[in-house]
């Protein structure tokens, strides 16, 4: 059913009247001041850039307010734009749009902007401290008019969340194309994007966010339980459990905020230090973290009793990291597994914090002296690794969780390198556990949403999931067996972890069979009406060949190309004639700015027999373009994934790799 004020308010864009001013919500979790970069010059070119959205006679009363938002909050977020109604993901049919494709994109635009999903929503910042969906309010609100307007002959450009505007396209050609944070090279540090950002030319949209494939914690669960399960399987003794070990990391908001879920999925015990209260309670009061504790003896008891009583149970440790790393060496706490998920991609702006202040006292100074607080920041971590390489010592194993902390130690001056002094001292966790296991082979973090709503249809689609993964299990070479198992336990218990956050969502690790199979079979049920709507299928960047980022996805690929971008341009172009909805490229996500290039997409799945062709060739391209340029690097697994694909496709014709014996390079150099 249709909310005619809703879809009249949508379909408006821009209001015809002036909106009164709307105060600031307290209630709500907001993003952090932003460093005050601007000169007077610039100041004056971020309000011209800001109000060119709006009619000139609203200039004189707006421009007063933007420059306090400016001044106040280091952006111009446009507070008096911010829609009344509810934020969240309606069924597909409440949105007013000529096109399904237009209505599917709406629907998850307002998911990741849904106060439940959303890390900041009322700055439009899905996750990760600085991953946006919009830049101002203004955006968001022509974007969903475009939307509303669109046909599916026309096209929408977003540029760094500014929608450009509709072209002229055709029915085969995405109907969004979206780019963020797309600078020249050279203007990629992480003072360009405070400086451009602030003028609202750009924006980082982190993974998922600025290109609407967000779907909460849940996005990131099932690669943590996978990493989380073979980490202990990697340190355990054969034959020894994981029950009653304990997995040591930190981080709450956000994605980070799947690690305690992951480690009870796993069966450990999980302690996970947030620095931020209200990101802490969410979690608590969302069910993904059973107890909460503020006391750093009272953790030490607790933990020290689940230990022995082999409980599967998360605890979230309201305060610093480094506090719990530091007493559990005091205190004699065995952690057998540790890794760390704060957003160092973003250590200066709020996603790292210092020993020896408050939440507050933190937010205050990083605004007022931020070079100072750099100066605590680094301290920390210098401080943070000591800890961790005492316990390292004791037999933990750590890895690095692709979130920076190795690179962000290591220019702290903290006691990160390797006995060489050019590597560090633990890996990343793709290259020891994701990368060989999982992107290597195909598998990735795979996603679906269900647009009608109703939890029923994500029933019925984790049901066809797994009746896929079991038929498909039978046939899969041994190499991929456990992997396989892995990924139908998972989808097999989905349901019963509660892991819906926002919209009717799920994610499952897959390779290109799974893929393509899992979904015909979601095409083939909503043709036939056993579903009550259609299904939108995405994947986190973090994939076999979306993002190309040399210290977390591509960490694996020794041969010099991990620092090129080629994989993940190519994807995005290669998805957008093969049959996307939309495609996204970002610069930054995950690992931060200038680090790392992003490539996604959506597809709307409708029982079409078009959708039956697109969903094959795209989801084939998508997997295997980064299988082949892992072969290319020499990755056995990948070479081995190449072999299975090429023998099953006729058309798939790729350059090999032809493997040179050490001997003959080393006997140039004299050595053995």
């Amino acid at each position: 059913m249709m909310d005619n004020t809703f879809s009249r308010v949508v379909a408006e864009g821009i209001p015809s009247q002036l909106p009164p001013k709307i105060e600031r919500d307290a209630m709500v979790s907001h993003a952090p001041r932003r460093k005050d970069i601007l000169s007077k010059k610039e100041e004056k070119l971020a309000l011209r850039n800001a109000l060119r959205y709006f009619p000139k006679s609203w200039h004189a009363e707006l421009a007063p307010e933007f420059l306090t938002e400016l001044k106040e909050y280091g952006r111009i977020y446009m507070y008096r734009f911010r829609p009344d109604y509810a934020m969240y993901a309606r069924p597909i049919d409440a949105y007013p749009a000529k096109s399904k494709q237009a209505a599917a994109i709406m629907l998850m635009i307002q998911n990741n902007l849904d106060p439940a999903v959303a890390q900041h929503p009322h700055e439009l910042i899905t996750y990760g401290g600085n991953g946006a969906v919009f830049q101002n309010w203004a955006q968001y609100r022509l974007t969903m008019h475009y939307l509303s307007q669109m046909t599916d002959e026309q096209t929408l450009h977003m540029y760094s969340g500014h929608p450009m505007g509709l072209f002229p396209s055709s029915e085969h050609a995405p109907r969004v194309v979206v780019s963020n944070g797309m600078m020249i090279p050279n203007y990629s540090r992480p003072d360009d994007w405070e400086r451009y950002n602030a003028l609202g030319v750009t924006q980082y949209g982190q993974m998922t966010a600025g290109s609407y494939m967000y779907i909460g914690p849940q996005g990131i669960v099932h690669g943590t339980t996978i990493t989380v399960m073979n980490a202990f399987r990697r340190q355990l003794p054969v034959g020894e459990t994981i029950q009653g070990k304990v997995f040591l990391t930190s981080g709450l908001g956000g994605m980070s905020g799947a690690q305690p879920k992951a480690g009870n999925i796993a069966g450990c015990i999980t302690v996970c230090a947030e620095i931020n209260p209200a990101a802490a309670k969410k979690r608590h009061e969302q069910g993904w973290v059973d107890v909460l504790v503020e006391n750093i003896a009272q953790l030490v008891k607790q933990v020290r009793a689940a230990m022995i009583q082999k409980q599967t149970i998360s605890f979230a440790y309201i305060g610093n990291i480094v506090e719990v790393w530091e007493a559990f060496d005091r205190e004699h706490i065995f952690v057998t597994v540790g890794s760390d998920q704060t957003s160092l991609h973003n250590p200066w702006s709020g996603g790292y914090y210092p020993m020896g202040l408050s939440f507050a006292e933190s937010n205050a100074l990083m605004a007022a002296d931020p070079d100072k607080f750099k100066q605590f920041v680094q301290a920390t971590l210098v401080r943070h690794v000591d800890a961790v390489n005492k316990h390292v010592a004791k037999g933990t194993y750590f890895f690095d969780y692709g979130n920076a902390f190795l690179l962000e130690s290591s220019r702290a001056g903290a006691a990160i390198l390797d006995t060489e002094g050019d590597g560090f001292r633990y890996p990343s966790y793709v290259q020891d556990i994701l990368g060989p296991m999982c992107f290597d082979y195909g598998f990735g973090p795979f996603r679906w949403v269900c647009t009608s709503g109703e939890a029923n249809d994500l029933e019925k689609t984790d049901q066809l999931a797994m009746d896929v993964l079991t038929s498909l299990q039978a046939i899969v070479p041994k190499e991929i067996q456990q992997q396989m198992l892995d990924n139908i336990k998972w989808i097999k218990e989905a349901g019963k972890n509660k892991l819906v956050v926002g919209s009717q969502a799920r994610i499952l690790y897959a390779d290109s069979n799974g893929r393509i199979a899992i979904a015909k079979a979601f095409n083939e049920a909503i043709r036939k009406g056993h579903l009550a709507g259609p299904v939108v299928l995405g994947r986190d960047h973090h994939d076999v060949s979306g993002t190309d980022s040399p210290y977390r996805e591509t960490s694996n690929i020794y041969d010099g190309s991990q620092f090129t971008a080629d994989m993940a341009i190519h994807n995005v172009i290669g998805d957008s004639f093969r049959g996307a909805t939309w495609v996204s490229i970002h610069n930054g996500g995950g690992v931060g700015w200038g680090e790392v290039i992003n490539g996604g997409f959506g597809m709307l799945l409708d029982g079409s027999a078009a959708a039956d062709v697109k969903l094959e060739k795209m989801l084939y391209f998508d997997v295997n373009n980064g299988i082949a340029r892992r072969a290319w690097a020499r990755n056995k697994e990948a070479n081995q994934a190449l072999d299975n694909a090429m023998a099953s496709n006729s058309a798939l014709l790729v350059t090999r790799a032809q493997l040179v014996d050490d001997d003959i390079i080393n006997d140039l150099f004299n050595e053995d």
